[in-house]
């Protein structure tokens, strides 16, 4: 999930409005506070620190999404890959799995 779609969902959650989050932010005032939640901004290290605090989770929560995409390694397709496995439930994802394990590299040609 998107940065700024956790926040707006966190926010809502936690029931705090804009200002309140700007409030509790070091150096945010509520025109930022927007910006990360359009998704137009994102937020610096101290401020992701202050975030994950105000709604009560970790840093990490909030930032796996965003290290993911800016994973050079990793490719388009595998992005894509990743963020439909992570739309399953459960059961299905084993599923997938069992069969990409099953799944025999196709041989080079010659």
């Amino acid at each position: 999930m998107a940065l700024d779609t956790t926040l707006r969902l966190l926010s809502k959650a936690s029931g705090l409005t804009v200002v309140d989050i700007a409030t509790a932010i070091p150096r945010a005032g509520v025109s930022t506070v927007n910006a990360w939640l359009k998704g137009e901004k994102l937020p610096g290290k101290d401020q992701v620190d202050a975030l994950a605090r105000t709604f009560g989770v970790p840093a990490g929560a909030l930032l796996s999404e965003l290290a993911s995409t800016l994973d050079p390694a990793r490719t388009k397709g595998e992005h894509d890959l990743l963020a439909a496995y992570r739309s399953l439930g459960t059961r299905q994802q084993g599923a997938l799995l069992e069969v990409a394990r099953s799944m025999k590299p196709a041989k080079p040609r010659k």
